[in-house]
């Protein structure tokens, strides 16, 4: 009888091997629910290493998402990790995030600060016995369970970051209070994520550090997210999507074929894998994958 596979993703990623993700974030609806449940179908026999389902502003979301990665490591063959934020939660209230998450079999956190209440770019508002940051979150996670601990790292540095190397240190804290790999915000450039690279390893960060993967699908709403991030698209992007912008398909098939190219290049540059986000959608995740060839 083969060996179980480990079911902590630090485990996983210190093997060696190329991981590929997937996120996911928990619907509204009964609709939406079908909708996720019918892209984890799909997406499950591609084998990725994990999948992960986000934590809605300020623990909106929180028993959804214990309830969809519980029926994950119940029901599918996935390996599931939670998100988690500091915002609007006590260290008494966190702790029960995390028994609940045990005791549905998930033995994976995203620990993030999270974005303000009122949204990304604007004043952090601070909660009576909870914890300011994410280096807080992971030592936090770390000290009372056996948990695996992600983190969020920025190709661009985070929006608040006073500069880049500001933002590496913001990554060291983590690594230092016990994370064991990062996963990034949506990569625009490949050698944004190099340079994050770089800078991380003279810091003496030496963990896994996965690029996040997102096409462009529809240029408002990408537009959008690159905004709320604090960055901007890349010029080099603009010229190939803006000229199709009233043609929709051609703009999708451009962002795949956009995304692929990004995929090769991070890939080939020593990437250790890529992170997909799905907006709980499966098509141009295949799409890229088949694109890319890669390994069922």
């Amino acid at each position: 009888m083969p060996p179980a596979r480990p079911d902590r993703i630090g485990d996983l990623l210190r093997d060696g091997g190329r991981s590929f993700s997937f996120e996911f974030f928990p619907p509204r609806d009964a609709e939406g629910e079908q909708v996720l449940w019918a892209s984890i179908r799909d997406l499950e026999p591609l084998n990725p290493t994990f999948v992960s389902v986000t934590y809605g502003a300020g623990g909106s979301t929180r028993d959804r998402t214990v309830a969809i990665t519980g029926r994950m490591a119940r029901e599918t063959t996935l390996l599931p990790m939670a998100h988690l934020t500091c915002v609007g939660h006590t260290r008494a209230e966190i702790a029960r995030v995390l028994d609940d998450l045990a005791a549905a079999g998930v033995r994976n956190v995203l620990a993030l600060r999270g974005d303000p209440p009122a949204g990304p770019g604007t004043p952090w508002t601070s909660t009576e016995g909870g914890v300011e940051h994410a280096d807080e979150l992971v030592a936090l996670v770390r000290g009372t369970t056996d948990l695996c601990v992600g983190v969020a790292a920025f190709p661009e540095g985070h929006r608040d970051a006073e500069s880049l190397d500001a933002d590496a240190r913001v990554l060291r804290a983590k690594y230092d209070a016990g994370a064991e790999f990062a996963i990034t915000d949506m990569v625009l450039r490949a050698s944004d994520y190099f340079g994050l690279v770089e800078r991380a390893r003279a810091l003496g960060v030496d963990f896994p550090i996965i690029p996040g993967i997102m096409p462009i699908l529809g240029l408002g709403s990408m537009r959008r997210m690159v905004e709320m991030s604090g960055r901007e698209m890349p010029a080099e992007v603009e010229e190939r999507i803006a000229p199709l912008a009233e043609d929709p398909a051609a703009v999708r098939a451009e962002g795949i074929r956009i995304a692929t190219e990004l995929c090769d290049a991070l890939l080939a540059g020593g990437a250790p894998g890529l992170h997909f986000y799905t907006l709980n959608r499966s098509r141009a995740t295949r799409e890229i994958w088949e694109a890319l060839r890669l390994a069922v």
